[in-house]
């Protein structure tokens, strides 16, 4: 079974301040981005697409060739496009040939557990798509554009969906091409999967894996990593 992995790395992160990619910052000594390869260095995976920014495309060349972990993965660097959507399209054009299943991952969840990336393939292998999450603990409420409640959706049927999320090749490759036609722009792979009407498996996940968006997120993150609570 030939699997390929699309690790999304494109984004701007506004939200983070500094100057630098958000996946150039460090995290307890270490880039954000080589965590991320390190966790799927760790799983069966061995070929990784790592979609950048094209303006920091050596940079990011340079720091994987120079990684041990990073190095044992073959790892091809290829620029994004503007949205998270045209980053992964574009991920999704440079895999093996005779790739079966891909994972596709945000490269701003460097605490991945590579057992985690391992079972999404496997349940991808049988049902076609899986995806991690986590149940939510606080209420929901939908809520107007006018600030008002509209309605509280009862919590035990939503859970807060997280990357890896895997997927037999054509069926993603097809829910991308119909999402390109119709215009489509989704938030999450899944959401292109489930507009065709497939069906998507959920794994329970870790509130570890979580995604670094602010610079709170990263003091967590080093704490985690310090504390030696990543699996």
């Amino acid at each position: 079974m030939r699997v390929n992995a699309v690790i999304v790395a494109a984004g701007e992160g506004k939200r983070m301040g500094g100057e630098i990619a958000k996946p150039l910052v460090a995290i307890a000594g270490r880039p954000l981005i080589l965590h991320t390869l390190g966790r799927f260095a760790a799983s069966q995976i061995r070929r990784v697409i790592l979609v950048v920014p094209q303006q920091d495309r050596a940079s990011f060349e340079r720091l994987v060739a120079s990684d041990p972990e990073a190095s044992r993965l073959n790892c091809v660097v290829q620029p994004g496009g503007a949205r998270r959507q045209d980053s992964v399209r574009q991920g999704l054009a440079r895999l093996d040939e005779d790739c079966e299943i891909v994972v596709i991952h945000d490269g701003a969840r460097p605490l991945i557990s590579p057992a985690l990336i391992d079972s999404c393939v496997e349940v991808a292998v049988k049902e076609g798509a899986a995806v991690v999450g986590v149940p939510v603990r606080d209420t929901i409420k939908i809520v107007s554009a006018s600030g008002r409640v509209e309605s509280t959706p009862a919590r035990d049927s939503l859970w807060e969906i997280q990357t890896p999320q895997a997927f037999q090749v054509e069926i993603i490759r097809e829910a991308h091409r119909r999402a390109e036609k119709d215009g489509i722009e989704a938030t999450d792979d899944a959401m292109l999967v489930e507009r065709l009407g497939g069906s998507v498996v959920v794994l329970q996940g870790d509130r570890t894996n979580l995604k670094i968006t602010t610079a709170e997120d990263l003091l967590i993150a080093e704490a985690l990593i310090r504390e030696r609570r990543i699996r």
